[in-house]
């Protein structure tokens, strides 16, 4: 069955489809510590239909965190059988520790007519990259080495040995940059969340993602 035939047999499903085609998915990708998890959490505070997908993952939560609005925090035999029901629309290994992003969390989110932003690893958004090839991809990075190694210790929450595992993970993800279309330097967080914003508004206005009502079929 073609498109136009689901539309004209289930007009609603086509208007769903066609609200799925211009949703705008955001990947945000960054070595731990960069602040791409704040600057999300910044943004859709910031920019109107806008929606947060919130990862699962099977580490514990830090001290600050909040089950449900940093991540869904599980367990491995839970998260594994999400797996096995493929619930995940990309599931990665980081650091010792599984994430993924919920397939329908994003599917809601089209259905509904909104935009969604994601900050994952380098990983996942290779596996995102793939299937949401209309995807805008972000890539935030610290600016030095130095600045990166005082974030992590700052945050009181890793060991010695997970702090340098995260540097030397660092070092690895960086060399992905150019995969992105965007790359935002996180010295300023004001600055950084504007550009952020920036990006944002700027792809909902290509004409792929408007269409003028007035114009007619």
């Amino acid at each position: 069955m073609t498109l136009s035939d689901a539309t004209s047999a289930h007009p609603g499903t086509g208007k769903r489809q066609r609200a799925a085609s211009r949703q705008l998915l955001v990947v945000v990708s960054a070595p731990s510590g960069a602040g791409k998890t704040s600057l999300c959490e910044w943004v859709v505070k910031a920019v109107p239909n806008l929606v947060h997908s919130v990862s699962h993952t099977t580490r514990a939560p830090r001290p600050h965190e909040v089950a449900g609005r940093d991540y869904h925090f599980v367990n491995e035999p839970t998260f594994r059988s999400m797996v096995a029901r493929s619930e995940f629309a990309e599931w990665a290994e980081v650091h010792g520790h599984l994430y993924g992003t919920s397939r329908a969390v994003l599917e809601e989110c089209a259905a509904e007519g909104r935009d969604a932003i994601l900050d994952i690893d380098t990983c996942g958004a290779a596996i995102l990259r793939e299937s949401y090839p209309a995807g805008v991809f972000v890539f935030v990075v610290p600016p030095s080495w130095g600045v990166l190694e005082r974030r992590l210790r700052e945050r009181h929450s890793d060991a010695e040995a997970d702090i340098q595992r995260r540097l030397a993970q660092a070092r690895e993800e960086v060399k992905h940059y150019a995969e992105y279309q965007y790359v935002i330097v996180n010295d300023d967080f004001t600055r950084a969340a504007e550009e952020l914003k920036a990006v944002i508004l700027a792809e909902r206005r290509r004409s792929s993602r408007v269409e003028l009502g007035f114009l007619g079929p």
